[in-house]
């Protein structure tokens, strides 16, 4: 075999049927679902199971990071959401219109990931508002958590599924 074939073959860019998409999608949601307003889950797990010094680190970190996220809105939220926007509709186009496998590999992954930044820039505007410390600061890390597991788990599940139809209706394994 040709070795620029087989590179060829490593990195094309069908998505439903390359592992590569299929890595990038669980790595993105590992870390998505790890990692709240900048704040690791190990963290938090240990500031709920250990104690106060723990705990008062979590909400150093938590304080640190509420008020970085805000001034970055404050500063930088038209052009983000225009940026956001554009992305989108420019992959919705791209998916629906024009039919792209990339686009809607990339499109699968990135309207839910807008979701679950939105619910973090949420959270720390409402943080930042009224600042919460202790374990109703932890009960509400977790909580925002499991609703990030939970699209995750939601746009997993359907974006296998739209996988396994683009798959079978393009015949790629027969």
């Amino acid at each position: 075999m040709d070795w620029t074939l087989a590179l060829a073959r490593l990195i094309e860019l069908d998505t439903f049927v390359s592992v590569w998409y299929w890595l990038t999608v669980i790595v993105t949601w590992s870390v998505a679902s790890n990692w709240l307003i900048g704040v690791p889950f190990d963290m938090l797990f240990r500031a709920r199971k250990l104690g106060e010094v723990e705990l008062a680190d979590l909400e150093a970190l938590v304080d640190i990071n509420v008020r970085r996220i805000v001034s970055m809105n404050e500063l930088f939220a038209p052009a983000f959401v225009a940026l956001i926007a554009f992305a989108l509709s420019a992959l919705c186009a791209l998916s629906f219109v024009y039919r792209f496998e990339l686009a809607q590999g990339l499109l699968a992954l990135a309207a839910p990931l807008t979701v679950v930044v939105m619910v973090n820039m949420r959270l720390a505007h409402q943080l930042y508002a009224a600042p919460l410390t202790g374990r109703a600061l932890v009960r509400k890390l977790f909580t925002v958590r499991l609703w990030t597991q939970i699209v995750g788990m939601v746009a997993l599940f359907f974006t296998a599924f739209y996988g396994i139809y683009y798959a079978i209706s393009s015949q790629q394994f027969f």
